[in-house]
């Protein structure tokens, strides 16, 4: 089970998850977020753990100069796209760049899904989301879930995270509804919004791999 803590922004967060065994940390850039870093922030926090978790960044809708800025200051293994992009852009940034790149999807009904198809060939995973509330500031991070059940059965042509309104108490329930082969979580794991609590990381990563 791959576990993904998205939104660190600060030391207390960074160790909690590397501690507990994260095995991705998202690093987001995206200046509306509550979690969000400057480059130069984010290659400090990095620095903390040599090694240990996947650094993936979160972009919205980035231009190339955004995407050089934050590789420059802080290496990512992996590029998270959660705006507007569509299939072209994607294989645009993953070109340019040569770090892989994991789209992200707003979902609230099954039609929401057949847009796996267009993407599939152009990224290396996908990040399945509650599409958010209208009037959102936010294209996630909004403790939002939709309904798991949805991914029955469904078959996603690329390795995924399942995101959206995941904390401690439902992640298991989560696992198990949508057979997700991983999972991303930001807010259920915050004591304010967007202040990590070691606490809840711990528990939430036990939870998610007690399966």
């Amino acid at each position: 089970m791959i576990v993904k803590i998205c939104g660190i922004k600060d030391a207390v967060g960074f160790d909690a998850a590397v501690t507990n065994g994260a095995d991705l940390l998202g690093l987001v850039f995206f200046p509306a977020s509550p979690r969000a870093l400057t480059p130069a922030e984010a290659g400090q926090l990095s620095a903390r753990h040599a090694g240990g978790p996947g650094r993936v960044g979160l972009f919205v809708d980035p231009s190339d100069a955004d995407i050089a800025a934050v590789l420059e200051a802080c290496p990512l293994d992996l590029i998270q796209l959660h705006g507007a992009e569509n299939p072209a852009r994607c294989a645009e940034i993953r070109a340019r760049f040569g770090v892989p790149v994991m789209k992200a999807l707003g979902i609230a009904e099954a039609a929401d899904l057949d847009a796996l198809a267009d993407f599939a060939p152009m990224v290396d995973s996908f990040l399945l989301d509650a599409k958010p509330p209208p009037g959102a500031a936010l294209p996630g991070g909004n403790a939002a879930a939709f309904d798991w059940a949805l991914m029955a059965g469904r078959n996603v042509p690329k390795p995924w995270l399942l995101a959206g309104g995941l904390r401690p108490g439902n992640v298991a329930e989560a696992i198990r509804a949508s057979s997700a082969p991983g999972v991303d979580v930001s807010s259920g794991v915050e004591r304010t919004r967007g202040v990590k609590d070691p606490g809840l990381i711990a528990e939430f990563i036990r939870a998610a791999r007690a399966g």
